[in-house]
């Protein structure tokens, strides 16, 4: 009988390592699509806009960006393979740049970090990502005082602070949308029950 329960353990442990391999292989293979496919529509953005007409007006000390005249303006969209865009993450100490969708969905989120709410014009924008490698696995090893720089796709560039990194219970997700910072990313745990979430305010003196 011992032997016959020892059989059975081993085999159930053994399903469990394998099982456990083939989701992270699974992981690592979609991480590191997803890592190439960010950067090719990372190099697409930064091909087609800013206009260079914007691009003189920009340089011009005088100039106030549409956004600040109204706040409540619609982000520009970029369209890409039937995606719509609305910028780029960095992330400089992660070594990160990635496209944000326009919108979240979960077919998107296997492509690039998405728009999850809000929008960086009044200070409310949250961010949401898978937790591959090559987008937001990492951001648990932010610490405050870390830069994090949102660009839109006229150019208007907007650079934060980490204030703060905490973890939510997966229940507890709708604390990421009522949270006051200027900017939030979040990503979930691996085993997806827990919300790692990074908690940003604007340098307003960097920005534009």
């Amino acid at each position: 009988m011992k032997t016959k329960l020892s059989i059975f353990f081993m085999a159930f442990g053994l399903s469990l390592l394998m099982t456990a391999g083939f989701i992270i292989s699974h992981n690592i293979r979609e991480s590191d699509t997803a890592r190439a496919a960010a950067a090719d529509t990372v190099s697409l953005l930064e091909a087609t806009g800013p206009d260079e007409w914007l691009k003189e007006l920009q340089n011009d000390e005088n100039f106030i960006p549409d956004y600040k005249l109204n706040p409540h303006m619609d982000m520009p969209v970029v369209e890409i393979e039937g995606w719509g865009y609305v910028g780029t993450l960095e992330v400089p100490v992660l070594e990160l740049e990635l496209p944000v969708m326009a919108q979240w969905s979960y077919p998107g989120l296997k492509i690039s970090p998405c728009r999850y709410s809000g929008s960086p014009y009044l200070n409310s924008l949250t961010i949401a990502a898978h937790n591959y490698e090559s987008h937001f696995g990492k951001i648990k090893n932010l610490i405050a005082g870390d830069a994090v720089i949102f660009t839109d796709n006229d150019g208007n560039r907007f650079e934060y602070q980490v204030d703060a990194v905490e973890q939510y219970e997966a229940e507890d997700s709708q604390k990421v949308v009522e949270n006051q910072h200027d900017l939030v990313l979040f990503t979930c745990t691996l085993g997806g029950q827990y919300r790692v979430v990074v908690q940003c305010n604007l340098n307003k003196e960097a920005s534009q």
